[in-house]
């Protein structure tokens, strides 16, 4: 009898055990996961700080009367009728950072535009911005100074006046007759080529020609004419009007409190 007592006494502690010991196992295999609960949340709650200052939610916003500095790559000089419409491409030489402080225009973007007559020279007006890490183009409403330095050129100017310019395909026309078969190097595309050339010449006593020269490091750099709104993250559907109409919001917001 006290065999059996002692023989049953064993098999309840061993019994006990196993059960402590098969309720504590899925506690350890849960510890894990628990562990690892908080270094997710990290992850997500901070971001790569660099990348989220490069691009952000979006670019960001522009304002209005922001100067963005350009370059001109293809020569030093620029020369174009007065009367001349020319296609060119700036590429912008600096960051432009939006009024959060984030960069909304990165150096190396793209800006297409034309160089228009004006009542005294010649202005660019931007048309289009491509951004330097993205391959489509955003309208862009900027506008460089009226650029007003003129020229006479005639057949006893020094050709060397030529030199590293790039020629507007009017002005080419006129310096062409003037200079015979000089090279003039690169000629801008541009609407009228020739025929403009052939309209100013006509009638005239002695050939010369007015051109407007254009030095892009001093004369290019351009304005903002109005914000300039770009989604840097994917969401292309974000549009200017969408901006204007989230500003007022905030404005009226800031006004009731």
């Amino acid at each position: 009898m006290l065999l059996f007592n002692r023989w049953q006494s064993k098999t309840a502690f061993l019994m006990a055990m196993g059960m402590t010991a098969t309720a504590f196992v899925p506690l350890l295999i849960s510890t894990p996961a628990i562990a690892n609960s908080p270094s997710f949340e990290i992850a997500q709650l901070f971001p790569d700080s660099r990348d989220d200052e490069y691009r952000g939610s979006s670019g960001g916003v522009v304002p209005r009367g922001t100067i963005i500095p350009v370059t001109y790559d293809r020569g030093k000089k620029i020369i174009v009728s007065p009367e001349e419409t020319a296609d060119i491409t700036l590429t912008v030489a600096e960051d432009v950072e939006s009024e959060s402080g984030r960069i909304a225009i990165p150096a190396g973007s793209r800006i297409e535009g034309e160089l228009r007559p004006t009542d005294r020279g010649t202005q660019f007006v931007a048309q289009n911005l491509i951004l330097e890490d993205r391959d489509r183009g955003y309208p862009i409403e900027a506008t460089s100074r009226e650029i007003t330095d003129t020229e006479i050129i005639d057949e006893k100017s020094n050709p060397d006046i030529l030199r590293g310019a790039v020629i507007g395909a009017a002005a080419g026309a006129v310096l062409g007759e003037i200079f015979g078969g000089i090279d003039l190097g690169e000629v801008l595309a541009g609407a009228g080529v020739g025929v403009l050339g052939e309209v100013l010449l006509r009638g005239r006593k002695q050939k010369e020609v007015e051109v407007v020269v254009i030095r892009p490091d001093t004369d290019l750099d351009l304005r903002l004419e109005e914000d300039f709104v770009a989604s840097r993250s994917g969401n292309d559907d974000y549009r200017d009007s969408d901006y204007r109409r989230n500003r007022d919001s905030d404005y009226r917001r800031r006004e009731d409190n």
